[in-house]
C-alpha cells in the first residue's frame, strides 16, 4: 500500500524545524529521522500524518558526547553508532550488547535511538534501556527546553509526555560505575522480531552483596518500568541462582501483563520470570564487557 498524501518539509537547522513544528500544531506533523517505526505504518495507512519534518539534514543533531556524568546522544543518531562501544564506561559495553538485539542489520543502519524512544513501542530496547537507566530527555519547541524523566516521560503504547510542537532533540543516559555488572534478555518468536518481553538488569556487588540493583522490564506492560520490587528483592544478596529466581519470580508477580490474540496474562508473566532470571544470569558473565555481544 501506499502513505495518504503528505507534505514534506526539510529543514536545515533546529531552530526552522521547530518554527515548522509550531506552525502545524492540529495537523498530525510527524518528525522523520530514520522512519523505521513511522513509515511501514503509514504505509498500511494505520497514521496519516498530513506533514512529515525530515530532520536529517538538520546540522548537530547526529551528535554524541560525554560530559562525564552521562552520555548524550543527539535526534539523529542511528542504531548501527552502537554496533561498537562509543565510551570505555560500562554503559558502552551495554549499549552495544543490546544493540545487537533490535530488528535487523538494515534496519539498524537508518532507524535512530531518539526515534525509538519517541514511537514509545513497549517492546522497544531503547526505551527499556532509558527506562532502567533513569535516562533524561530533553524536548525543544519554541517555547523553550525541558528535560523530562523517563519515569514520566513514557505515558502508555506510543505514548510519550511530548507535545505537539516538541522535538526530541536528545537522551541523556547516566554513566554506570567502574564495577557495575549489567544483564539483558529479550524472548521473540523470531529472531528480529518485536519482543513480547525483555529484561535489561545492572547492580554493583560490594563485599560480596548486591547493591543499586536496577531491574527494568519492557514487552509486557503498556510501557516499559523499573520493577522496584525486583530490585529490594536482590539489594544485600549473594549474586546467584537462588536469589536470582526469586528476584524474577517477584518481578512476575509485579507487572499488569499485557495481553492479545496471541499472549494471554498468565503467559506473558511466566515470559517475565525467564527473561528477568536471564539477564540475572548473564549479569554474572558481563563486567563492563561486550564479550557476550
Amino acid at each position: 500500500m501506499k502513505p495518504a498524501p503528505f507534505v514534506r518539509h526539510t529543514p536545515q537547522t533546529l531552530n526552522q524545524a521547530l518554527a515548522i513544528l509550531s506552525q502545524i500544531i492540529g495537523q498530525d506533523g510527524r518528525i522523520l529521522a530514520g522512519g523505521q517505526s513511522l513509515v511501514p505504518i503509514m504505509a498500511f495507512r494505520l497514521a496519516k500524518p498530513a506533514h512529515l519534518i525530515d530532520i536529517n539534514e538538520v546540522a548537530g543533531l547526529d551528535r554524541m558526547d560525554s560530559d562525564g556524568k552521562a552520555l548524550s546522544i543527539g535526534a539523529r543518531v542511528r542504531h548501527a553508532a552502537f554496533h561498537t562501544a562509543v565510551t570505555d564506561n560500562p554503559l558502552g559495553a551495554l549499549l552495544t550488547y543490546v544493540a545487537h538485539h533490535i530488528a535487523h542489520y538494515p534496519i539498524r543502519m537508518r532507524g535512530t535511538f531518539c526515534g525509538s524512544v519517541a514511537h514509545a513501542d513497549p517492546a522497544s530496547e531503547w526505551c527499556l534501556t532509558a527506562a532502567t537507566l533513569g535516562a533524561t530527555m530533553v524536548v525543544k519547541s519554541q517555547r523553550g527546553t525541558r528535560e523530562i524523566a523517563a519515569s514520566d516521560f513514557f505515558k502508555g503504547i506510543m505514548s510519550t509526555a511530548l507535545a505537539e510542537d516538541e522535538l526530541l532533540a536528545e537522551v541523556r543516559l547516566p554513566l554506570l560505575k567502574a564495577d557495575a555488572k549489567f544483564g539483558f534478555n529479550e524472548f521473540n518468536r523470531r529472531a528480529g522480531d518485536f519482543a513480547m518481553a525483555s529484561s535489561l538488569v545492572v547492580y554493583r556487588v560490594v563485599d560480596g552483596k548486591i547493591i543499586e540493583a536496577r531491574i527494568g522490564v519492557g514487552g509486557a506492560e503498556a510501557a516499559p518500568r523499573r520493577i522496584a520490587e525486583a530490585e529490594a528483592a536482590l539489594n544485600g544478596q549473594t549474586p546467584g541462582d537462588t536469589v536470582f529466581r526469586a528476584a524474577a519470580q517477584t518481578a512476575s508477580e509485579a507487572i499488569d501483563p499485557l495481553e492479545d490474540h496471541q499472549t494471554n496474562a498468565e503467559y506473558r508473566c511466566d515470559l517475565v520470570r525467564a527473561v528477568v532470571r536471564r539477564a540475572l544470569e548473564h549479569s554474572t558473565r558481563s563486567a563492563g564487557t561486550a564479550a557476550d555481544a
